[in-house]
Order: C-alpha cells, then sequence, then structure tokens
C-alpha cells in the first residue's frame, strides 16, 4: 500500500484516507441466535446482543444493503425487509437450500477452529449500470421504443463459508445456514462477511421476534416490483432528456 495516493501525501495522511474509504463500504451487523431462529440486522449502536448467542460481523459489500433479515430453521422460512423508492417491503420464501461441498481446509478465526465450505448459488442482482447516464450523443438520441433492458441479472456465484463446530448451530450471517456449526465467514464475488466478535448467553430463553413492518410479497413479486419501478425511472429519465432538446 506505499503507492497509495499521491506522492506528497505522508503515511499518516495515506492511513487516515484508507480508513475513510474503508468505512464507505464497511457497516457492522450483529446476528442474534437460538437453536432454531436467527435475526440479522445492521449494528447503528454497535451494542452487543443480549438475547440468545450472537455474533458481530464485519460486512465488506459492493451494492445496496439490506434491512433485517430473519430466518427459521424449523419452519423453513426467511424473510427478508427491502426498502425501495421509501416504501418498506416483507419478502417472505423458503430458505434457499445451498449444497455444501467440504473442502478439508482449515483456519483459525478469533480463535475457533474453523472448516472450509462451497456451494454455488443462483440469484438475480439489480444492476443499475443499465440505467447509467448516456456516455455520448448518439446513445443519448437513441429512440425511446427501443427495448427496455431488465435491471436484473441471472448469476451463479460461488460462496466460501468457513464454519466452526465449536458453536454447534446451523445459522449464519444473512441467509447463509446449513453447516454442522456457526459459520463465521463468506466470502462471494462482491461481499465479505466475517464475525469479529462472539457473545454466547445460553441461559437467556429471550424469544426473536421475526419482522413484521411493509407489504408482504414473495421473492419472484418483488423482483417484478423492482424491475418495473427501475424501468419506470428509466424511461422518465429519457422523457425528461427529450424535453431538454426541444
Amino acid at each position: 500500500m506505499s503507492n497509495f495516493g499521491r506522492s506528497d501525501m505522508s503515511e499518516d495522511q495515506k492511513k487516515r484516507m484508507q480508513e475513510r474509504l474503508k468505512s464507505m463500504f464497511e457497516k457492522t451487523f450483529v446476528l442474534t441466535f437460538n437453536r432454531t431462529e436467527s435475526l440479522y440486522k445492521q449494528d447503528e449502536k454497535l451494542e452487543a446482543p443480549t438475547q440468545g448467542g450472537g455474533g458481530r460481523f464485519s460486512v465488506i459489500m459492493s451494492g445496496a444493503v439490506d434491512g433485517v433479515t430473519y430466518k427459521n430453521i424449523k419452519s423453513n422460512q426467511l424473510l427478508k425487509e427491502h426498502e425501495l423508492f421509501g416504501k418498506l417491503f416483507l419478502v417472505k420464501e423458503d430458505l434457499p437450500e445451498l449444497e455444501w461441498k467440504m473442502t478439508g481446509e482449515t483456519k483459525k478465526i478469533g480463535g475457533y477452529d474453523c472448516f472450509k465450505a462451497t456451494a454455488t448459488k443462483t440469484w438475480k442482482d439489480f444492476e443499475m449500470s443499465n440505467f447509467r447516464r448516456p456516455s455520448n450523443r448518439n446513445e443519448d438520441e437513441a429512440s425511446t421504443d427501443e427495448a427496455v433492458e431488465a435491471p436484473t441479472e441471472e448469476k451463479e456465484v460461488v460462496v466460501t463459508a468457513w464454519y466452526t463446530m465449536q458453536i454447534p448451530v446451523n445459522h449464519g450471517p444473512n441467509d447463509y445456514y446449513g453447516l454442522p456449526g456457526l459459520i463465521l465467514e463468506i466470502n462471494t464475488d462482491k461481499t465479505t462477511i466475517l464475525c469479529t466478535k462472539i457473545i454466547l448467553n445460553p441461559e437467556d430463553k429471550d424469544t426473536i421476534k421475526q419482522p413484521s413492518k411493509g407489504k408482504e410479497v414473495t421473492k419472484a413479486e418483488y423482483v417484478d416490483i423492482a424491475t418495473n419501478k427501475f424501468q419506470e425511472m428509466r424511461e422518465n429519465f429519457r422523457r425528461g432528456r427529450g424535453g431538454d432538446r426541444r
């Protein structure tokens, strides 16, 4: 990192700039769990979780950050909060099934012995680049009758997980689960999730409350709603650009 920043910057200035850039993309989340349920949400106050057991995860990601994620392994239920243009949605679906493959590799995370597992995940990702400002005049003057690109792209992503059997629960951050121990690290193409602190309170039996705010929709319904909203936004932009030229 010695070449980071301008050549006339001091090492202290470079370090401060690196920290500022890191804070732009890194968020802290808390995973609270018991044997069958878990709740994963951004930790705004940086306070330790107090229900059941819990872990604090540092997340470095590209793209938008979702709201609360609730999992119930017993009922196979997944609930996720999404905010879209100021409106809150509660997306309800079955827990995704990943075919985890054990690799035999091991490493330490925070003093815990961890094992590596990988899986392939297929999802639709919203590509905001499809709605970028036109880069040249010809593209800017393209006919508004041309087909609007869908803002989603289906792709396959390799997920790498590190889990510890020293905490024998099937939970993990976000919607990840299904390994014979707590998942302490997740790596995908755009996101790294790493557990930075674990607090276990086995005698605390408080119930984890599932989210209930927002319009309840299925994942397919939410994708359709978001796609239509983004297409509408693009068409409005095109009409606005056409009006500017008159």
